[in-house]
C-alpha cells in the first residue's frame, strides 16, 4: 500500500494534471496494476494498493502518475488486502 501526502493548498499546476491522473489511475485499475485508490475527505492524503512483486516495481508504477512530483509517499508491504468483489449475474438473451 502506498500512502501519499498531498500539497495544501493544491498548486495550479497540480490542479491542471488531475484529469490526466484520473485517466492513468482508471487504466491501471483496469489493467490490474492497482487494486484501489482512495482520497481522504480533507483531500490531503491518498491511499493506493498496488499489485507489485517488490518495492522497485511499486516505484515504477507510481512513477507513471502525472501528479507524482507533488506527492510524498510511504510504501508499506501488506500481508493481505481483503476487498469486496461485486459479482454481476450473467446476462441472459432469453
Amino acid at each position: 500500500m502506498v500512502e501519499f501526502d498531498l500539497p495544501n493548498p493544491f498548486p495550479e499546476a497540480f490542479m491542471m494534471k488531475i484529469p490526466s491522473q484520473r485517466l492513468v489511475i482508471n487504466q491501471m485499475l483496469e489493467d490490474g496494476k492497482i487494486q484501489s485508490y482512495a482520497l481522504s475527505i480533507e483531500r490531503d492524503r491518498l491511499w493506493c494498493v498496488v499489485n507489485a512483486d517488490d518495492e522497485l516495481d511499486v516505484l515504477r508504477i507510481i512513477g507513471e502518475f502525472p501528479l507524482i512530483d507533488y506527492m510524498k509517499h510511504t510504501i508499506t508491504e501488506l500481508m493481505f488486502n481483503n476487498a469486496v468483489v461485486m459479482k454481476v449475474p450473467a446476462f441472459s438473451l432469453n
